[in-house]
C-alpha cells in the first residue's frame, strides 16, 4: 500500500480541528446582586417556612415547642445559614457559568442533590418524627427557592444567552 498513510483519529498536525469557543463572559456584578437577592429569598423562605410549620401545624422546628410559633434564636440561625447557603450557590454557579459546558444543568443537579441531603439530615437525628418531616419541609422551600432563582439569572448574566440553555 504505497502513498496510502493509516487513518489517525487524533491529528498532531495538519488535521482538521474544532475550533476553541471564546471565553465565556460573565456579569460578575449582576450574577452577584442576583446572588444577594437570592440570599435574602433563601432566609425570608426558611423563617416564613418555620412559622408555618411551628406556628400553624404546631411542630417543633429547630426549636422547643415552649419556644412559640417564632422559635428562639435557632429560626435567626437558620435564615442565616440559608443565606449563607444561598451566596455558596451563587459562587458555584459562577464557577460553573466560566468553566463548564451547560453550566445551569450542572448547577441544578448540584443544588437539588445539596437540598436532599438538607432533607435526609434530620432522618439521621433522634428528633421526633414530625420535627423530621417538618425541618425537612424548611429545607425543600429554601433549596426550591435558590436553585429556581439563581437558575433563573443565568441567561442575564451569561453573554450568550443560547449557550447557556440547560
Amino acid at each position: 500500500m504505497t502513498g496510502s498513510t493509516p487513518y489517525d483519529p487524533y491529528p498532531r498536525h495538519g488535521g482538521h480541528r474544532e475550533p476553541e469557543p471564546p471565553p465565556r463572559r460573565v456579569a460578575a456584578g449582576r450574577l452577584w446582586a442576583a446572588g444577594a437577592a437570592t440570599a435574602a429569598v433563601a432566609a425570608l423562605a426558611a423563617v416564613v417556612t418555620t412559622l408555618l410549620v411551628r406556628g400553624v401545624l404546631g411542630i417543633p422546628v429547630s426549636a422547643p415547642q415552649r419556644a412559640g410559633a417564632w422559635g428562639d434564636a435557632t429560626t435567626g440561625h437558620l435564615a442565616a445559614i440559608a443565606a449563607c447557603g444561598a451566596l455558596a450557590a451563587t459562587a458555584l454557579l459562577h464557577l460553573l457559568l466560566v468553566t463548564t459546558p451547560r453550566p445551569r444543568r450542572f448547577f441544578t443537579w448540584i443544588v437539588a442533590l445539596a437540598t436532599a441531603a438538607a432533607m435526609l439530615l434530620p432522618f439521621t437525628t433522634g428528633i421526633a418524627t414530625a420535627s423530621k418531616f417538618g425541618t425537612a419541609v424548611v429545607a425543600l422551600v429554601t433549596g426550591l427557592a435558590v436553585v429556581s432563582l439563581l437558575s433563573a439569572a443565568v441567561p442575564s448574566v451569561a453573554g450568550d444567552r443560547d449557550r447557556f440553555r440547560a
